[in-house]
């Protein structure tokens, strides 16, 4: 029997099940290559996360890069949730799921003069300064409205996160936050500046974290700047420690939710601030899987190549990362079934469009189905039309039900952003004016 590292996540007489409904039934009814997430997964996880953090005067804002489907942030909004936004998109989205602007922070190394704008105008929690400019540039903006933007200046600690190097975010090579010089001296300014008011600083470091120690250097050099502020006379009402707690996708044993909220409230549980945390993966990474189905089985030179449908564009991960991603049969093998090694490679054109290399599954068919595990973060988001491929569905498990919360965006939908120039719409015209 295949082993399933993914709760809620198990086979039943045969079949692949999400809670209680079979991946067949669902194929049956959107075709593939889909996503698919679990309610209860979601639940489970926020609700372990919360209960880690039972000790400290704690907010949690789910990050909205990890998956930012409507259908689920409104389970988490509905959990009392908060929401950590990049973008003025990702408010709209926010918003629309139900998360209180009180309960929202805007984190983001690059933010606009637009999306400043949108999210003052709807009163958010916080704005997680990156730059002096920005904190400028926000005061400006406020002081227009004779308002004061609330500000948490965020900080680089110079900590390397021992994650993927495009994952780091804490490093002096990295372009967020401000130095611990420069926190200084940028809460000092905020904190006589008409258009902001100062109430905390902020930190995050990467993502996919599998140690707690790059956590605690990161977190002591936070308290260490907090006491000197308090010192200094400032008042600094909360610390953001951002997210970035991974998952296991093949053999990581990353810190559980409880072993992380004991080092945070070993290392800053006494500063008498309100802590905000900002889990994304940790959150919904296992409750997601990608379904495809394999349009061919290729012989190589090497091993056979099952092709799939779904692709680099649906997830990009493996490309952009080299991400492992289980690979579940939808079928469970039976006992009389061989094993193959297999390089699981998608459509488009492009070499990098690999999903494993070298996997063992059951003797796979042409039209037979598989599931990439723990996709549920980072999956979606970053999908793309490369190639002129559609946006593919998504779809929410709850107990025996599901839905589909995000419909297929066909070629003919995206396409109609498109128009010929004018010049060439003169050509066409010409020419059907002078045929020949």
């Amino acid at each position: 029997m295949q082993k399933i590292k993914m709760e809620n996540f198990q086979y039943n007489k045969g079949k692949l099940f999400i809670e209680g409904v079979s991946l067949i039934d669902i194929i049956e009814a959107v075709g593939t290559p889909f996503y698919c997430y679990s309610a209860a997964a979601i639940k489970q996880n926020y609700k372990t996360f919360k209960r880690a953090l039972k000790n400290l005067d704690a907010e949690i804002f789910f990050s909205l890069k990890a998956n930012s489907n409507v259908g689920v942030l409104a389970t988490l909004a509905r959990l009392g949730a908060g929401a950590d936004i990049v973008s003025a998109g990702e408010l709209t989205r926010a918003l629309i799921a139900g998360f209180p602007p009180n309960k929202i922070v805007f984190s983001g190394v690059g933010k606009s003069r637009d999306e400043l704008s949108q999210a003052l105008s709807v009163g958010i929690k916080q704005f997680n300064v990156e730059s002096e400019s920005e904190m400028d540039l926000l005061s400006e903006i406020a002081k227009r409205r004779q308002i004061r933007a609330p500000v948490s200046i965020r900080v680089n600690p110079n900590v390397d996160a021992r994650t993927h190097s495009k994952i780091t975010t804490g490093t002096n090579e990295n372009k967020f936050g401000v130095t611990m010089d420069d926190a200084k001296r940028l809460y000092a300014k905020g904190s006589k500046m008409n258009g902001v008011d100062t109430v905390g600083v902020a930190v995050h470091i990467g993502s996919q974290l599998t140690q707690l120690a790059p956590y605690r250097r990161a977190y002591k050099k936070i308290s260490e700047l907090v006491t000197f502020l308090k010192n200094e006379g400032y008042k600094v009402e909360g610390i953001d420690l951002g997210g970035g707690l991974g998952i296991s996708y093949l053999d990581e044993i990353p810190p559980t939710p409880c072993e992380y909220g004991l080092m945070v409230e070993d290392v800053v549980g006494d500063l008498g601030c309100s802590i905000g945390f900002e889990p994304g993966r940790v959150i919904v990474g296992n409750a997601g899987l990608l379904v495809s189905q394999v349009i061919y089985v290729k012989e190589g030179n090497y091993r056979p190549f099952l092709i799939v449908d779904a692709a680099m564009n649906d997830l990009l991960r493996p490309a952009l990362y080299d991400a492992y991603h289980e690979i579940l049969p939808i079928k469970e093998a039976g006992l009389n079934i061989s094993s193959v090694r297999y390089d699981v490679v998608g459509p488009i054109c492009e070499t990098s469009d690999t999903f494993g290399i070298d996997r063992t599954l059951p003797k796979m068919e042409e039209g037979d189905f598989i599931a990439f595990s723990n996709a549920g973060a980072y999956g979606a988001v970053m999908a793309s039309t490369y190639n002129s491929r559609p946006l593919i569905p998504e779809v929410i498990v709850d107990g025996a039900r599901f839905a589909i919360v995000a419909q297929k965006v066909c070629i003919e939908e995206f396409i109609k952003r498109e128009k010929l120039p004018p010049w060439l719409e003169m050509q066409d015209e010409d020419m059907e004016a002078n045929p020949g």
